[in-house]
């Protein structure tokens, strides 16, 4: 890699096996009716007790201090190969096994809980854990639901934990609530704090707005975007970025680089027109390191590099020796073919039906065709002979070729063998001298047009300076246009690579397509298989003749490969720009074809640099430059993924356009941020800015505040409220379930009390 690289190099962590977990003791809590708090999020399950008076005394020191336990949400149920034994296991634990990763459930699709079976394995295996050794489960549950959360699902989690586990009393709540209820709480004082609550859930993004302690459902909106999107969204960009990176990228690791590398920006658009400078963006970026191989390399001795060294220099001076002979041939095959083509043209004759009969058994349509195709050979002669002239000394005296005369009747087999010999070597000097004649015309003629073009300058110097520009454009759009050619052509499965082998295919119709076939129109499905190749290797074989058709077709087929245009557009272009730079003083090296391209290659060499092919290291490097504030701005803005949904800022503006002034004003006194991507940089200046404009200019704004612990503080605030005398009257009993039926809930400020029945 030329460029310098950024200072520090993220490696990718390694997964390692969980410690094992001993079920907790349970004699603390048993018979004491200690709430059993359940934060039952999309990708983490969180559980525990609320409060054992046996251990502390203060409930709202232990409620700050205590931890629950956290494991991944998932299950996975399955036979063991070697003990042939049904396994289930529960979070981290399907680490241990790589076979029990294929059979991975969660009781989650997407926002919505639908997986009850996986469900209640997760629930087993918490109760397992908190020690739980009793038939049925004597504790209050409080658990977490999601906003508008279904009736189908609230109603089979009610009859699985009042069915399945007894419990005698069920209550549900939404966990952003209850953060937020944690962060705003005042002790023994009715919780009336009025809020914006901005909650970013793995599936989703809800925004409830809180009026006098109480969410107002009725006016709270759902985004179906969130950290899984994102995650995936990032996967996404990084396959596209990397389309041949070594290694495989799993969903783990793209979420441990969107939690820690990636973050919003204030201002997106400002951000990305900082990027354009290759500087910015290198120093931007964060080069992540995933595990790599470093390949085994045999040394050799001495002796043995010094017989390959010696091997390639003699197979190098056989390829150059075949070369020069092919040359030559090619050369002596123009010729021929260039003379066939002018003793054609001139034995054309006054039969106008003859001579358009004989163009067509030629393989040319008109005289126009005849003549491009001599022009054609003239030029590459031409070029020929003058590369062949270039660096070569005028010959004393002019050669002999004996032999060239003599019939072949009168010469014998090395006499013939030397007729060959002199015949190329009297064509090879024939060559030359017509080069070195037409090299001498060349000169006199660019010295007649210096001598005009010095001339148009001095006499109209905009109309010359404008006319350079011109053709400068001109040439660098044939160049460009070139290029984006040569990038399609190297996808043998592209649109334009089909379409190339089609027209290709054309010319050897004869050779595989029956005439039968051909009359009835049959689609021509050449280039769909690898097989097809092998016709254009036989199609591009040397002939001896170069019909009009054979030659504008393969010039039209093989611009991927390097053309004498190019070469002619980028030494006419380096003239042009020379004249420029040398008069026009308004045309300075910034606006030349090769600082431009300098500057676009720069860019694109910060965006992703490119590594030698011997750094096994580097090529398994990901570089996140752009991606790290795209990914988060599909938050405010998840068109940019394809997804049809408003953002943050949009929703922000639906939902306080619902209230009056003074309302607006309650609201956003407290906004709140809570859920894993709350605490990506950031983002609390970037909710900021979506909302000041949308506000009365003398309104007061305070700063956004976020969860101090984002993973815990539901779960905290569920324990405390459960610690109070409030939480006995939101509960459903089990008396209340049998007459009133699994969907019904109680209305209560911290649940989806709108939506109740």
């Amino acid at each position: 890699m030329s460029e310098q690289e950024p200072i520090e190099v993220f490696q990718v962590p390694t997964p390692t096996l969980p410690a094992a977990v001993l079920p907790d003791s349970y004699n603390a809590y048993r018979g004491q009716d200690t709430p059993l708090i359940i934060d039952n999020g999309a990708s983490q399950l969180r559980f525990g007790f609320s409060l054992c008076p046996s251990i502390v005394d203060s409930r709202e020191e232990y409620v700050t201090n205590k931890t629950p336990h956290v494991v991944s949400n998932v299950v996975a149920r399955y036979k063991d190969r070697k003990t042939n034994q049904p396994l289930l296991l529960f979070g981290d634990g399907i680490d241990a096994d790589s076979g029990a990763k294929g059979q991975v459930r969660t009781p989650w699709e997407g926002d919505v809980l639908l997986n009850f079976d996986a469900l209640e394995h997760a629930l087993d295996c918490a109760f397992i854990t908190l020690g739980i050794d009793t038939d049925t489960v004597d504790h209050p549950v409080l658990m977490t639901e999601r906003l508008a959360s279904p009736l189908h699902s609230r109603a089979l989690t009610s009859e699985l934990m009042f069915e399945q586990y007894s419990v005698p009393s069920l209550a549900f709540c939404i966990d952003a609530l209850m953060s937020f209820y944690y962060r705003y709480q005042r002790p023994k004082v009715p919780f009336d704090v009025d809020g914006l609550v901005i909650s970013f859930n793995t599936a989703s993004t809800s925004i409830i707005p809180i009026l006098n302690g109480k969410g107002i459902l009725s006016h709270a909106k759902r985004i179906p975007w969130g950290a899984q999107q994102s995650t995936e969204y990032l996967l996404k960009l990084s396959q596209l970025k990397y389309h041949n990176f070594p290694t495989r990228v799993t969903t783990a690791q793209a979420s441990w680089m969107l939690h820690n590398f990636c973050e919003f920006s204030p201002d997106y658009q400002a951000t990305l027109r900082s990027l354009r400078d290759p500087n910015v963006m290198r120093a931007a970026a964060r080069v992540v390191q995933f595990p790599f191989t470093v390949p085994v390399t045999e040394e050799k001795t001495e002796e043995e590099l010094a017989r390959i060294a010696e091997r390639r220099k003699e197979q190098g001076k056989k390829l150059q020796e075949m070369a020069a002979k092919n040359r030559m041939e090619k050369l002596l095959q123009k010729e021929n073919d260039l003379r066939y083509l002018l003793n054609l043209r001139e034995n054309q004759g006054d039969n106008k039906r003859e001579w358009q009969n004989t163009l067509l058994e030629e393989g040319f349509d008109d005289d126009a065709a005849l003549d491009e195709t001599i022009k054609k050979l003239e030029q590459d002669l031409k070029k020929v002979r003058k590369k062949e002239s270039e660096g070569q000394d005028e010959p004393t005296e002019e050669p002999t070729f004996t032999l060239v005369d003599v019939p072949d009747a009168e010469l014998d087999e090395e006499g013939l063998k030397e007729k060959k010999k002199q015949k190329l070597l009297k064509a090879g000097f024939e060559a030359r001298a017509r080069a070195r004649r037409e090299k001498e015309k060349e000169r006199e003629e660019r010295e007649a047009e210096e001598r005009r073009d010095e001339e148009e300058r001095e006499n109209d110097f905009d109309g010359w300076a404008g006319r350079l520009r011109k053709e400068q454009e001109a040439i660098m759009s044939r160049i460009k246009e070139r290029e984006r050619r040569k990038a399609a052509l190297s996808d043998r499965k592209s649109a334009v690579a089909q379409a190339r082998m089609k027209n290709i295919a054309s010319l050897a119709a004869d050779d595989r397509v029956s005439k039968k076939k051909r009359k009835a129109g049959t689609e021509d499905m050449f280039g769909a298989d690898d097989e097809d190749w092998a016709i254009y290797r036989k199609i591009v074989r040397p002939r001896c003749l170069y019909s009009h058709k054979f030659i504008t077709q393969l010039r039209n087929q093989n611009t991927a490969a390097p053309s004498s245009d190019e070469e002619d557009d980028i030494q006419q272009l380096q003239l042009v720009e020379s004249k420029l730079l040398a008069h026009d003083p308004t045309f300075t090296t910034q606006h030349t074809h090769a600082s431009r391209t300098a500057a676009r290659s720069a860019l694109l060499s910060a965006f992703r640099p490119q590594y030698g092919p011997g750094d096994v290291a580097g090529a398994a490097r990901i570089h996140l430059n752009t991606e790290r504030w795209r990914v988060c701005e599909t938050y405010f803005a998840p068109s940019m993924a394809g997804v049809d949904a408003a953002g943050i800022g949009e929703v922000l503006q639906t939902v306080l356009a619902r209230f009056t002034d003074a309302e607006k004003a309650r609201l956003v006194k407290n906004v709140y941020t809570t859920g894993g991507p709350s605490q990506f940089r950031g983002l609390r200046e970037r909710i900021y800015s979506a909302l000041r404009p949308i506000l009365p200019p003398e309104m007061e704004l305070p700063p956004v505040e976020t969860a101090q612990d984002a993973a815990m503080d539901a779960w905290r605030g569920m324990a405390t409220f459960a610690n109070t005398e409030e939480f006995k009257d939101v509960g459903v009993t089990r008396q209340q379930y049998e007459e009133w039926g699994s969907e019904r809930i109680k209305r209560w400020w911290g649940g989806n009390w709108n939506a109740a029945q």
